[in-house]
């Protein structure tokens, strides 16, 4: 996790904070999974972070496992406790969070489309459908995808859910109907890419996200403002999915714009 900015968005708060706390990266080879999560019991750490490739491998190996962690089956946070592990996975309602510092007061009873179908779709799926939205679409460039977890996570949440392929003639109509659109296509970061949708598209009262975060803003959310909507980049849910990690650590709110402000001068913002 050498490639992570967690470190200094962490460290910033628990300085600032004055807690006897210290967050560092350590690479840990798949055949060592077990052992390292182990020897973390054994020293007694408090908590860690767990990125690409460990996230769903690390599941087995927890002694509990929070709802959100069971549904998007990654887990991206872990806190030791007793001689306990219990896995996380914050992205959900750190996603849902960026939403609410935008002044969104309810996500209940929207209709959301999202484009793409990996990780980070699923985290924001399970985060969508636990707060009792309408329905969602899923389009995404290998259709199958999209179904497969259309159908997992609508049967077990009971949220109307259907997969689409992302050239599909109907994802125009959907996206002209919806108050929530949300892109996790990594491609947003080329800014020489194609947009995926026509952004004539959206309605005037959409919620543009892009989770995204480097560029903060990509060529979505600029057409998106373009066009006067209210948009979401993905800033906002890497900072609050840290603070949730550091909540469930410390038991202690995080200084979250100290946070926000170490890890825009980490990505050189």
């Amino acid at each position: 996790m050498e490639h992570s900015r967690s470190p200094q968005m962490h460290n910033s708060a628990f300085q600032e904070m004055g807690l006897d706390y210290v967050y560092v990266p350590f690479r840990v080879k798949a055949e060592n999974l077990e052992s390292a999560v182990n020897g973390f019991k054994a020293l007694n750490v408090v908590g860690i972070n767990v990125t690409l490739p460990h996230k769903k491998d690390v599941l087995p190996l927890m002694d509990r496992v929070s709802e959100e962690a069971q549904l998007i089956g990654a887990v991206n946070t872990m806190v030791f406790k007793d001689g306990m592990v219990k896995g996380h996975n914050t992205d959900a309602r750190g996603f849902l969070a960026s939403l609410y510092e935008k002044g969104i007061d309810s996500v209940r009873g929207m209709k959301v489309v999202v484009l793409g179908a990996g990780g980070g779709a699923r985290a924001i799926v399970t985060g969508l459908a636990l707060e009792s939205i309408a329905n969602i679409t899923i389009a995404n460039r290998t259709p199958e995808n999209a179904v497969k977890l259309a159908d997992y996570i609508g049967k077990k949440t009971g949220v109307p859910m259907v997969g689409i392929p992302l050239n599909d003639s109907e994802l125009s109509v959907r996206v002209s109907k919806c108050d929530l659109l949300v892109s996790t296509i990594t491609a947003g970061m080329d800014p020489n890419i194609k947009l995926s949708i026509d952004p004539d598209w959206l309605q005037k009262d959409c919620v543009v996200c892009d989770i995204v975060y480097t560029p903060p803003e990509t060529n979505l959310l600029k057409a998106a403002m373009d066009r006067g909507l209210k948009t979401v980049g993905g800033m906002g849910m890497l900072v609050h999915q840290g603070a949730i990690s550091f909540q469930l650590w410390t038991g202690l709110q995080p200084p979250l714009e100290t946070m926000r402000q170490a890890l825009a001068q980490a990505l050189g913002y």
